[in-house]
């Protein structure tokens, strides 16, 4: 079975770093990480993850543009943010799962799972990591 394909857009290396790994470790293959706008709608061209992750400010501005492209594939995303959610924001970040930085690992794969397409038969976690309901 085809491991879930998750591209984190994220400016800080550290953070980036340790999503990635984690969720390598939690049954994941990972696109990214991309620091910019620029990286990211570049890749974007080309290929489509199977969800994201976004952190809203990044070093070339909000990832607005980037969430924009990624509903327009209808690729399920989550913003993951030290920013907290507000009533007015833009269109394309409404009705999205918005996580403030830190969350928990639980709460991390809860979402992620979350957003799997329905066409396909779930994400595939390393059972180990799996959140039990």
């Amino acid at each position: 079975m085809a491991q879930t394909r998750c591209m984190i857009v994220e400016d800080q290396a550290l953070i980036g770093m340790s999503l990635e790994a984690f969720l390598e470790e939690a049954g994941f293959e990972v696109a990214g990480i991309f620091m910019s706008n620029v990286q990211a709608l570049k890749w974007l061209e080309d290929d489509a993850p199977d969800v994201a992750i976004l952190d809203i400010m990044i070093r070339d501005g909000t990832s607005v543009e980037i969430a924009r492209a990624l509903k327009c594939r209808g690729v399920p995303f989550a913003v993951y943010s030290g920013l907290p959610s507000k009533a007015d924001c833009p269109p394309e970040l409404q009705n999205v799962p918005w996580l403030e930085k830190p969350v928990s690992r639980e709460t991390l794969l809860g979402v992620l799972g979350g957003l799997a397409r329905p066409e396909k038969e779930g994400i595939v976690l390393n059972p180990e990591l799996s959140v039990k309901p």
